[in-house]
């Protein structure tokens, strides 16, 4: 009775010691930065699925950084989440970054992600074969102020005719919002006329018979404008600098990947959007898709001053915007 006694005190012995090893173990975890990064499932933001295919993030990190990751279907769900701490770095469009960064928001734009991409095309039931034809009709963007909005408005202030524009301003244009992967089925029901879509939401627009009635070459800015910037908070810019030169490195790891690579690239887009949108799409889409983008992480800041002003002066900012210290130093 006491032999047994003494192994059941020594097995619980044992079981205490193990399991403060293993509380050693957790707390060594714990111990480890944390940077959650964010991204949409579009071909423009493909540098963010490369990298988190190919592990550049988690490379560059090093073994002392867990990442995680969070995507997002529009910039203003995005910079909600970046403002409230949900994420901290990330890539989106310039437009809700700027509109944020005017309102007093802790971001600044570490690297360029992606340019150009941008299409304005028009349902095949609208009846819209010019842009003479989009009077009074219905445009659908993915947010309000968001890049390709900001694009397309800015576009038509261009032609100088009061009634294209949209009602906010005076016009005849009633604007909408919903996330580009529901754009197909807007259109076969009719909802909305016309979409300022990113890629490859236009491309297979297109491909169901839509029709390009703004292109990429046309559209406000074109292919001069960073369409995708990478971001992160001001603090992690301030107190982790070697974490935003990771992420940077990591961002031109993976450009230059697409560059170098570009059907594998194809193939890791296209699986990551499927796993993300239950969306499968056609290679050949996807590689006219990427045909109209560049990628790059130059920034052309000239561009997102007169990016920033176009959005004051259709009253997306309320005041005259100052963007100066967005853009991070090296």
């Amino acid at each position: 009775m006491r032999k047994w006694i003494l192994l059941l005190v020594l097995s619980l012995s044992l079981g205490a010691l193990a399991a403060c090893g293993d509380d050693s173990g957790t707390s060594g975890d714990a111990e480890k930065e944390e940077v959650i990064i964010g991204y949409f499932p579009n071909i423009d933001h493909a540098p963010a699925m490369v990298a988190r295919e190919k592990g550049y993030y988690e490379e560059a990190l090093g073994d002392n950084v867990n990442i995680e990751y969070r995507t997002f279907p529009d910039g203003g769900t995005f910079m909600t989440a970046l403002k409230s701490g949900e994420i901290d770095a990330g890539l989106v469009g310039p437009g809700p970054v700027l509109n944020n960064y005017s309102n007093g928001a802790d971001v600044k734009i570490i690297s360029g992600a992606s340019a150009g991409g941008t299409v304005v095309v028009a349902s095949e039931q609208s009846g819209i074969e010019t842009l003479e034809d989009i009077e009074g009709k219905t445009f659908i963007t993915p947010g309000i102020g968001c890049t390709h909005n900001v694009q397309f408005e800015t576009y038509l202030m261009e032609q100088g005719v009061d009634e294209l524009s949209s009602e906010r301003i005076g016009g005849s244009l009633k604007h909408v919002t919903g996330n580009p992967a529901s754009y197909q089925g807007m259109f076969e029901t009719g909802q909305v006329d016309l979409a300022a879509v990113p890629e490859p939401w236009a491309s297979i627009l297109i491909d169901n018979g839509a029709k390009v009635v703004v292109s990429t070459e046309e559209i406000a800015y074109g292919e001069n404008l960073p369409n995708v910037v990478s971001v992160a908070t001001g603090d992690l810019v301030e107190n982790n600098p070697e974490i935003v030169q990771g992420l940077v490195d990591a961002q031109q790891k993976a450009v230059d990947y697409i560059n170098e690579n570009r059907e594998e690239a194809q193939d890791i887009a296209i699986n990551a959007i499927k796993d993300l949108t239950k969306q499968e799409m056609d290679k050949a889409i996807v590689a006219k898709a990427m045909d109209r983008i560049t990628y790059t992480t130059e920034i052309d800041e000239e561009v997102l001053l007169e990016f920033g002003q176009s959005s004051f002066e259709l009253e997306f900012l309320k005041e005259q915007p100052n963007f100066e210290g967005l853009v991070a130093s090296e």
